[in-house]
């Protein structure tokens, strides 16, 4: 198996150079059987790679300990399937995911029937492959993945009990798949550059994949958020952890970049942007795997022990320079070509306005990370940046763009009249402030807060409005019952209210966001048995302290029963878990949840007369930041689901028959 597994690695590699060579040749030549014989080694590399991935799943499963990282990441008494997602638990397997990932990927775009005979394919590919060279010169030469030890341990070290959830058997292959993913989109504006294809062809070849690499990314924040909520027992799901940033930045910079391109799309405008955001969202991916693998920065996220930064570093600031190179070097034709603004109070602006929004919270957040390692190589010392500086830097941009996504839909192309401000806009901004002084009479006193609602319920308003005149205006031509006019009205706009569902998940996500981190309630205390905690609404029963073993594992309990309002709501088990091969314990919290707000409770400590000490936290409508990223899945898979290319054929202003 050592001698198949590592043939797997280097016959890719091998497979790799070769396809990345001999495309590159048919390119300059002109001679489509060259670029045909690459696409061939494709295959190969695919064939190998896929076999570099099923036999770490099987070395991993059936525990064979002489393998280094069989040993430091699994043992004999894990669960096969914390076994199998051990794959990602460590350096060189998580960088075998990856290179999967891109290699699939490539192989899906080279062979896509919608790809055949399109001049762009070639450069695209090769742009590919030459990520993938790098990735298989890592796992060849630097982090290799099926090294043997020296000795044949009679036990593994374990996986890091932090990662024994189901949301960590999903959170890092949706966020691979998103990283992975925003090459795609990369390799296709640096192919229309090469070409000097200045329309918009590219982009609508690409929208699919880039909508289909942010919605994963997307996925991956979401079920890191939940994971660290459920997991880490602090009651928060976003700590702004640098490893967290590098996740989160390109996500700002691809939703900037899926917004201006439809600019640029109807009014030939924001091009020299369009290519730079899918730059700066490629190279943030970098930079993302740069921070984990590099240990510059303190993160429970990275890995430990790792030297890969300095490679990353220098593939990042290769890609980048390439990309900007190529970029300059058009930058002429780009601006021929662009179109201009007409108005300052329009759809286009809006547009424009978010994404300025969205780069400037990209930059904020890069700039918070990277300054404890700024001020290090300044004054020596280490500065942190922690959670407040985000927080505060954050807030006022996220509630600036909700009120951007709340007038952009009934904003005008091009330019909006006074009469149309004044018709569109008059009732629901009327709503929304009755709405706000609602709030106040309720008894919500943080003014912040209060017109984050407010702008939450003009954006949930000014949409309903978009489906409502949507639907009434089809019934008025069609005659249908609504259910059949609001689904086929969808089905015609699958983009626009796709995008729509999306921008009331993100409302629904901010809702969560300013209930929890402005009204949450915290508590400690120290009870004995038979004694009651009393929070907010609560009265919370501590009954019962206990033990149990679970395999190689003991686990301290305590049981709970919760009274709300004098009624009783159920009975909870906060938990205490000791690992048999593991120094620190976890927690494991009780959790009960409605739409309105989550109990939250943590068993901090105990004694051995009963007496225990509890956190409990009240969480207001957490719930919601679960619906919100729901409806972006949903939005997002309906955008894309069954779309088409509108019939779209190249329009190539440079060269037109690259490959006969």
């Amino acid at each position: 198996m050592y001698l198949f597994a590592n043939t797997t690695i280097y016959l890719g590699l091998a497979l790799a150079i070769y396809a990345l060579l001999i495309i590159t040749l048919g390119i300059s030549t002109k001679n489509q059987r060259f670029v045909n014989s690459g696409k061939g080694a494709m295959i190969g590399v695919f064939v190998s790679v896929t076999m570099a991935m099923l036999s770490m799943f099987y070395l991993l499963a059936t525990s064979q300990f002489q393998y280094e990282y069989v040993n430091d990441y699994t043992s004999s008494e894990l669960p096969v399937i914390y076994k199998l997602t051990a794959l990602w638990a460590g350096n060189s397997g998580s960088l075998l995911l990856w290179t999967f990932f891109l290699v699939l990927y490539t192989v899906m775009i080279a062979f896509s029937r919608k790809m055949r005979g399109n001049p762009m394919v070639p450069y695209i590919s090769a742009i590919l492959l030459g990520n993938i060279v790098f990735f298989f010169l890592v796992l060849g030469f630097v982090a290799k993945p099926f090294t043997l030890l020296d000795q044949v341990p009679i036990e593994g070290h374990g996986l890091n009990p932090m990662l024994q959830n189901p949301g960590m058997i999903i959170h890092p292959v949706t966020l691979y798949l998103g990283y992975v993913g925003l090459a795609v989109p990369f390799a296709f504006a640096m192919a229309a550059l090469i070409l000097k294809n200045m329309d918009d062809f590219w982009i609508k070849m690409t929208r699919r994949w880039t909508i289909i690499a942010w919605l994963f990314l997307s996925l991956g924040n979401i079920f890191g958020g939940q994971w660290a909520y459920v997991e880490l027992g602090w009651g928060g799901y976003w700590a702004w952890d640098p490893v967290e940033n590098a996740s989160f930045m390109p996500w700002l910079t691809a939703t900037a970049f899926l917004h201006s391109v439809m600019i640029q799309e109807r009014k030939n405008m924001l091009k020299v942007w369009n290519i730079s955001l899918i730059i700066t969202s490629y190279a943030l991916t970098l930079f993302g795997t740069f921070l984990v693998r590099s240990g510059v920065l303190t993160s429970v996220h990275a890995f430990a022990n790792s030297n890969l930064g300095l490679y990353f570093l220098i593939f990042m600031g290769v890609a980048v320079i390439g990309g900007l190179y190529v970029l300059m070097s058009r930058y002429s034709l780009l601006k021929r070509s662009a179109g201009e603004f007409t108005s300052f109070v329009s759809k286009e602006s809006s547009f424009l306005i978010n994404n300025l929004l969205l780069v400037g919270s990209a930059f904020a957040v890069f700039w918070g990370t990277i300054f404890p390692l700024v001020s290090e190589a300044i004054k020596g010392t280490k500065v942190t940046v922690g959670i407040p500086f985000f927080n505060s830097v954050q807030a006022p941009i996220l509630l600036s763009m909700m009120f951007v996504m709340a007038v952009c839909p009934l904003l005008a192309w091009q330019k909006s009249s006074v009469k149309n401000l004044k018709k569109n806009f008059f009732i629901p901004a009327i709503l929304a402030v009755l709405a706000m002084g609602l709030m106040i009479v309720l008894g919500m006193q943080k003014a912040w807060a209060v017109i984050g609602f407010g702008v939450i319920v003009l954006l949930f308003i000014t949409h309903y409005l978009e489906f409502y005149r949507g639907v009434k205006a089809r019934r008025k031509m069609t005659k249908e019952k609504i259910p059949v006019a609001l689904y086929r009205l969808m089905i015609k706009n699958r983009r626009r209210y796709g995008g729509y569902i999306v921008h009331i998940g993100i409302a629904f996500i901010a809702m969560g966001i300013i209930g929890s981190q402005n009204y949450d309630i915290e508590t400690m205390k120290t009870v004995n048995l038979g004694d009651s905690i009393e929070v907010k609404d609560y009265r919370i029963n501590y009954e019962r302290l206990d033990q149990k073993r679970e395999g190689i594992n003991d686990i301290v309990y305590a049981e709970l029963t919760v009274f709300k309002n004098g009624k009783r709501i159920g009975t909870i088990q906060p938990e205490k878990v000791f690992y048999g091969n593991w120094e620190q314990p976890s927690s494991e919290v009780g959790l009960i949840s409605t739409l309105r707000e989550d109990l939250y409770i943590v068993l901090s400590d105990w004694q051995q007369d009963g007496k225990a000490t509890f956190i409990v936290r009240v969480n207001p409508m957490i719930a919601w930041l679960w619906i919100g990223s729901f409806m972006i899945v949903i939005g997002s898979i309906f955008a894309v689901w069954n779309g088409k290319y509108q019939n779209v054929t190249p329009r190539y202003t440079g060269v037109r028959k690259e490959i006969a």
